[in-house]
């Protein structure tokens, strides 16, 4: 097993909350996770058929069972059961009683706010993390098959072909999962847009534009990205609110979680494509974006990322805030640095009134160097350099 690095704020935050619940997408080891790192606690999936029968039809007799606490694994699947865990977590007054998983967002958090708000303590697990997997030596032998590869677990576990994976892995989502969140009759429009998204990847939102092309109404789009989001499948960067004087873009930008699902929906079907495929920039600095979030979920803190961009064109990658300090993140997949890469560094230098130490170029290349212009972070260096970045 390849250590998670979420691992010791899930034990923290265990003894000090009643319940624990820990969210993310299907397939990124919630329950590897849960049951190593609580190995004496009492197991249930609400994914089995029978035990999610017992669960709906007796919530009080199925928690009877578990009433020195358990592991329940798709919980929403069951929201009868967090009323009733609320009551057993109240008379038992111990900590780290209930671990919860999920993998859709707002089913989960719907019922932990109306029936366990202030009693949870709550994680957000991605699939691996470069960090995770530079830590073990599993680095892939090239940018590009890392980017094709992707991060899910399974595959490193089983060594699986990624396309024939990913390929799985969205049916798998679309007969299952979406079913069951929203109401979608026509499942092949509904992929369609999904890969209308992966071209969208690293782009702002343009909600009418992705209706017509998917030839839905500019509502039904919004319906079906927050599906997307709520199953972790992709997120929305915000732009930052600090306009210097400047008109400012304020819509988000769209990106995926997963580099190697948002290359499969691409149609990218070998590394080696990557080398010159036109959406290359866009891929990479999808894996940028989503492994500094990790560093944040990991470590159980929230978003502080953002985008700037004024309506001039001038334009930032990443604003990181640290509470009254901004630091700016340019991201570029190119191997060789130009004075060009840092066009958008110096313009926020120059709005900001802010000097190089807190600005960064994410690169293709692996050297990594100090410019008076920024800090410069070649791709191999980057799982080194996160903690200090976010």
């Amino acid at each position: 097993m390849i250590p998670r690095q979420i691992s010791k704020k899930l034990k923290q935050l265990a003894i000090q909350y009643p319940v624990v619940a820990v969210t993310g997408p299907r397939q990124s080891g919630k329950t590897t996770l849960v049951k190593h790192t609580f190995p004496d606690k009492k197991y249930a999936s609400l994914e089995d058929p029978d035990i999610r029968e017992f669960a709906l039809s007796d919530p009080r007799g199925f928690l009877s069972a578990y009433s020195g606490g358990a592991i329940l694994d798709e919980v929403q699947r069951a929201p009868d059961l967090f009323s009733y865990i609320q009551t057993l977590v109240d008379q038992s007054g111990n900590e780290g009683l209930f671990i919860l998983t999920g993998s859709f967002h707002f089913g989960l958090m719907e019922r932990i706010s109306q029936s366990l708000a202030g009693r949870t303590g709550l994680l957000t697990l991605l699939p691996f993390s470069f960090h995770e997997l530079y830590r073990k030596g599993m680095i892939p032998s090239s940018l590009e098959m890392l980017l094709y590869t992707g991060y899910y677990p399974r595959i490193y576990d089983k060594q699986l072909p990624p396309s024939e994976w990913y390929a799985n892995y969205v049916a798998t989502y679309l007969e299952r999962d979406v079913r069951v969140i929203k109401n979608i009759v026509d499942l092949d429009q509904f992929q369609r847009f999904l890969k209308m998204c992966a071209g969208r990847s690293g782009q702002i939102l343009n909600l009418t534009s992705l209706g017509n092309d998917c030839g839905i109404t500019h509502n039904t789009a919004r319906a079906w990205l927050s599906v997307l989001q709520a199953g972790y499948i992709i997120f929305l960067l915000q732009p930052h609110f600090q306009n210097f004087n400047k008109r400012l873009v304020k819509s988000p930008k769209l990106y995926f979680y997963d580099t190697g699902l948002l290359s499969f929906l691409l149609g990218i079907n070998s590394a080696d494509a990557l080398l010159t495929h036109p959406f290359r920039g866009p891929v990479f600095e999808t894996w940028v974006m989503s492994e500094l979030l990790k560093g944040r979920f990991n470590r159980g803190l929230r978003p502080n990322l953002y985008f700037w961009r004024d309506n001039s064109g001038n334009e930032v990658d990443c604003i990181i805030e640290h509470g009254d300090k901004l630091s700016a993140l340019e991201i570029k997949s190119g191997q060789t640095i130009t004075n060009d890469s840092f066009k958008g560094l110096k313009y926020w230098s120059k709005i900001s009134k802010k000097g190089g130490e807190d600005s960064y170029l994410i690169y293709g290349g692996e050297m990594s160097q100090k410019r008076k212009e920024g800090n410069v972070i070649g791709w191999k260096s980057f799982a080194e350099k996160i903690p200090l970045i976010i």
